[in-house]
């Protein structure tokens, strides 16, 4: 039984590591990456749709973006959508595709990214560890109804404080990943 709530804690803790790599992302940081635009929504016939659904979204050099909608008669509410989103980005289109031209990074707006990026961080080991004390619930449970033994409550404590620290280390060395990347562009 202990060993199942430990299956779900390292389980959601897996989930909100991909959350925040997908929230990473999509944080701009002066090169072109199709996360940026991929989720940004259309009205594609009355149905929001997320551009990745309609089009292709490359990155053929650092600082451009080409979306090509698979419905040429899309064009436009694709740019809209990209303009609506509030992305800071400019795109123009030339009838085939629409590109975008990723803006050079001021150092005020790195340094404003950066605790951007600091604060999502901080974000998902809260959540890491709102999972460890969920799990720590169960297992305090589990004790309480005679389930487990003193010592094996003792030792799961243990493996899931170990856990958690092995994640959070994964959550700042994304953090520091794209931090650096930030500062090196």
């Amino acid at each position: 039984m202990p060993e199942q709530a430990k299956r779900e804690m390292l389980d959601h803790m897996g989930r909100s590591i991909e959350v925040l790599k997908g929230n990473l992302g999509k944080v701009q940081t002066g090169r072109a990456n199709p996360a940026m635009v991929e989720d940004v929504i259309v009205d594609y016939y009355g149905a929001p749709t997320p551009i990745r659904q309609l089009a292709t979204i490359v990155a053929p050099g650092p600082d451009l973006l080409v979306v090509q909608p698979y419905d040429k008669t899309q064009m436009g509410a694709v740019e809209k959508a990209i303009l609506a989103a509030d992305l800071g980005l400019n795109p123009t289109n030339d009838g085939k595709v629409i590109r975008i031209k990723i803006p050079r990074l001021s150092e005020e707006r790195r340094e404003e990214l950066t605790r951007i990026i600091k604060a999502k961080g901080e974000e998902t080991k809260i959540a890491l560890r709102n999972i460890r004390r969920d799990a720590n619930e169960k297992l305090e449970e589990m004790k309480g109804n005679g389930e487990i033994s003193e010592d094996d409550y003792h030792r799961y404590r243990e493996k899931n404080d170990e856990t958690i620290h092995e994640y959070s280390k994964k959550v700042e060395e994304l953090v520091e990943f794209k931090s650096k990347q930030l500062r090196t562009i």
